[in-house]
């Protein structure tokens, strides 16, 4: 009988430990604002491919994080620089731009 108390007692003591340690291991953004941002993410994605213009611009990374897009990579000049950001500024969601693009031989 002591022997399943014991048992019994480990096994609660691991579940509680389980349970602390995954509440301790959430992300800062919803589900829905996870999916937001992926959808975000894809159409600036999407229109940057579109503009004539930008489509030949293959070293661009997008990421967004709760609205704000993250422009990086690198560019051929400033005008290419200002498109993209404009582009990923008419999104739907996007909250704000951060455009970290740098411009090639400068």
């Amino acid at each position: 009988m002591k022997n399943l108390f014991r048992s019994i007692s480990v096994l609660v003591a691991l579940t509680v430990a389980l349970m602390v340690f995954g509440a301790s291991c959430k992300t800062t953004s919803s589900p829905s604002r996870q999916v937001d941002d992926a959808a975000i993410k894809a159409s600036v994605k999407a229109k940057l491919a579109a503009d004539v213009k930008l489509s030949t611009l293959t070293n661009i990374e997008v990421n967004s994080t709760n609205g704000v897009v993250t422009l990086a990579g690198m560019v051929n000049d400033e005008s290419d620089r200002i498109a993209a950001e404009n582009v990923a500024r008419s999104v739907d969601g996007v909250v704000r731009v951060n455009n970290n693009l740098q411009i090639k031989n400068r």
